[in-house]
């Protein structure tokens, strides 16, 4: 596996393949929450490029195969998103990735649907502790994590 930092600057190199990815990752997590008014899964190219992220990837052999997109504010990292191809999952892939945000701030936030278990494991496993549910939208519902300083 090859790590690589991508800056908002520099993502447009890589928003085709990220675009491929969010789709084919979100949509199994359309399934675990038995709803697909997932943003992201819908996201154009010019979208993803134009949210002004942050990205930390994972290659094996020229191709992405897990990402997580952050912004920074004030001194707090918010993961926006974290996806991996789900032909490499429970590889340690997202664990990783989550392990290496962690690094960047004292202090990390982070949503998932509250009916994705095995995202909410991998956050609780890392050390982030749940703060509340909330509803985003009718009918669909997200947990809020933060690391625990």
């Amino acid at each position: 596996m090859v790590e690589l930092e991508v800056s908002a600057d520099e993502v447009r190199d890589f928003a085709a393949s990220l675009v491929r990815l969010q789709r084919v990752a979100y949509a199994v997590e359309a399934a675990l929450i038995r709803d697909d008014r997932i943003p992201a899964l819908r996201e154009s190219e010019d979208e993803l490029v134009a949210a002004g992220l942050h990205w930390l990837l994972e290659t094996e052999n020229g191709r992405i195969v897990g990402a997580l997109a952050y912004q920074v504010d004030d001194g707090t990292v918010d993961v926006d998103r974290l996806v991996v191809d789900p032909a490499h999952h429970r590889r340690g892939i997202g664990a990783r990735l989550v392990r290496r945000v962690l690094q960047t701030a004292p202090r990390v936030v982070v949503s998932t649907g509250r009916d994705n278990l095995p995202a909410r494991r991998l956050y609780e496993a890392a050390g982030f502790a749940h703060e509340r549910d909330r509803e985003v939208l009718p009918g669909l519902y997200v947990s809020d994590y933060a690391s625990r300083s």
